[in-house]
């Protein structure tokens, strides 16, 4: 099968070339005498920075790396038409594995992966989706030697897996320090992609602290590394052959690399490692709030004259948040002394502190600036519910037509208000609302009736901005619209 599908392309490689040569002769005997160049153009002052050469880089580091490839028995055969039993969600391949038709009655199912040694006596660091519901794991290293491996723990949240083998002396990878990263930064993979073991590829950060709707509370690092199935938890190097990222996404419609490559960062995966490695398992701090970003528009609608902080969406019904008094349309701005510049920064500070401590959370609302104690309690995981429809019965001057939820929509939509959106015209639709989203609050007056929107709404001084919170697929976030007088 190779040899045939290799051959078409000889041809035509081989026909591109021979073009390629007959027109440059053509050009060489028909172009006439053309005078002398002229003199280059002064170079500038600032070089473009040279593609570095990873060839050492992999000579020194590559014996740190190893496949892992696991096995799952047991699977049963589903109905003729059945969807694919993998299918990521938000189009995110996050498990870069290949789909297998669930209409196929398989016994044992092999997958493969990549991980990077941590101690010379085989701690292993991979990604958790690999892991998950395993009935046997093995490791090659880079040497070919095999080891049986077992599961110390995964933590879903992170995609952070912890495997060990019986070994001892084995080559460990040098860990950097993912906070060092910038766009722009050259990176590569070592992984066995398609079962190709050490396979190395490379390019640039394209982002950091890249936050993914559906994938957690990760700082993803974004690179346009080529990654496909069989690198999840493959190293990712800096130009100092140091790990800054474990290799656990990429952006696919097909499952396969389409130029979008995503990372833990080392820093996190350490600290998730550590915990397995101590307990089997990760403690998180919980504040109980669904949290945003602030933007400037949103901030002129709260009265703050600079956009920071992180901007309270949601609070949970028997949450920290909800016992400390706070309530949606809250602007954090300083959490345990520490000024909130932006959002990101929140998170990351609830996922550093341990469960049970107490901290003094600095807080905008309603023009006035107040200091709230909360005790983080432990994360027990996200949850969210669907939300439903209702029949419009209200136009209002934003360009939406609204209308009330039943008792029972509610109780579906797990919502303690909010009114549906029918149509989104004007400036609401330049905004991005759109028919079948829920409008829950305005600021942060929460809206059970149309008659709460129309007085909230007529209280507004026209000219300003106002701050809707909308729901839609799950997720809430203010979106700021004008109220054009």
């Amino acid at each position: 099968m190779r040899e045939v599908l290799a051959r078409p392309v000889g041809r035509r490689l081989r026909t591109a070339v021979a073009v390629g040569v007959i027109g440059l002769i053509g050009a060489c005997a028909s172009a006439p005498e053309r005078p002398a160049a002229p003199p280059p153009a002064p170079a500038s002052d600032i070089a473009a920075p040279a593609a570095p050469a990873f060839s050492s880089l992999v000579a020194s580091r590559s014996a740190s790396v190893v496949d892992v490839s696991t096995l799952r028995i047991g699977r049963d055969a589903r109905p003729e038409g059945a969807e694919l039993e993998f299918a990521p969600e938000n189009d995110f391949a996050d498990r870069l594995a290949r789909p297998l038709p669930a209409t196929v009655r398989i016994s044992q199912i092999r997958d493969l992966a990549s991980g990077v040694i941590l101690t010379s006596d085989g701690l292993i660091l991979t990604s958790a989706h690999v892991l998950a519901a395993i009935d046997e794991a093995q490791v090659r290293l880079d040497d070919g030697r095999r080891f049986q491996a077992r599961v110390v723990g995964t933590d879903r949240r992170t995609d952070v897996g912890l495997l060990k083998i019986d070994a001892k002396g084995l080559a460990t990878a040098a860990i950097g320090d993912s906070s060092r990263l910038a766009p722009g930064d050259w990176v590569a993979a070592i992984g066995a992609p398609f079962g190709f073991h050490g396979s190395v590829t490379a390019g640039v950060v394209s982002a950091v602290d890249r936050y993914i709707g559906g994938a957690g509370e990760v700082p993803f690092i974004q690179t346009d590394v080529a990654i496909n199935p069989g690198s999840s938890g493959s190293p990712l190097f800096n130009g100092r052959g140091e790990v800054v990222g474990i290799n656990s996404m990429i952006y696919s419609g097909s499952g396969g690399y389409m130029g979008l490559s995503f990372a833990v960062p080392i820093n996190l995966a350490m600290k998730i490692a550590t915990q397995l490695k101590d307990t089997g398992r990760v403690r998180r701090a919980h504040l109980g709030a669904e949290l945003q970003e602030m933007t400037p528009a949103l901030a002129q609608s709260f009265g703050l004259k600079e956009s920071i902080g992180a901007l309270v969406v949601q609070v949970d019904a028997e949450g920290p948040a909800r016992a400390a008094g706070l309530v949606r349309g809250d602007v954090l701005t300083a959490f345990d002394g520490r000024t909130i510049s932006h959002f990101t920064e929140l998170l990351q500070q609830i996922s550093d502190a341990p469960p049970g401590r107490r901290v003094r959370v600095e807080l905008w609302r309603h023009g006035a600036k107040r200091t709230v104690s909360v005790t983080l309690s432990e994360d027990a995981g996200p949850r969210f519910a669907a939300p439903a429809g209702s029949p419009p019965d209200w136009n209002d001057g934003l360009g939406l037509s609204l209308g009330e939820l039943s008792a029972a929509q509610r109780l579906q939509l797990g919502s303690d208000g909010g009114l549906l959106v029918r149509e989104a015209t004007g400036l609401a639709r330049s905004e991005g609302i759109r028919a079948g989203d829920i409008i829950v609050a305005v600021n942060d007056t929460r809206l059970d009736r149309v008659e709460d929107f129309r007085i909230k709404l007529a209280a507004t001084t026209p000219g300003r901005m106002v701050a809707l919170l909308v729901l839609r697929d799950r997720r809430l976030a203010y979106v700021p619209v004008l109220n054009a007088p």
